[in-house]
């Protein structure tokens, strides 16, 4: 299952990321979203656990929690809406 992180601080790393989630499961992949000029964090990532319990217990812990002062939410990723972009943007 695939995991939205929001609210993330700007400074954290792909595998600090992982290393967030890893207590309640395996993450197959994690991945801070980062503006492609400037390469700085967008406050939030996704994550892909290794089992939908593994998924629902990373909700379940990490959701609502405060980590480096913000607080997390966490919840299944949606699928992405393309509806409103620009042609041609990627």
């Amino acid at each position: 299952m695939k995991l939205y992180v929001g609210n993330l601080s700007r400074d954290i790393s792909d595998a600090q990321l992982a290393d967030l989630v890893a207590p309640y499961g395996k993450p197959q992949s994690s991945e801070v979203v980062r503006d492609r000029i400037t390469g700085e964090s967008k406050g939030f990532a996704f994550v892909e656990m290794a089992s939908d319990d593994e998924a629902r217990a990373t909700i379940t812990a990490l959701d609502g929690k405060e980590i480096n002062g913000r607080t997390l939410k966490v919840n299944e990723a949606r699928p992405r809406n393309d509806a409103g972009r620009r042609p041609g943007a990627q």
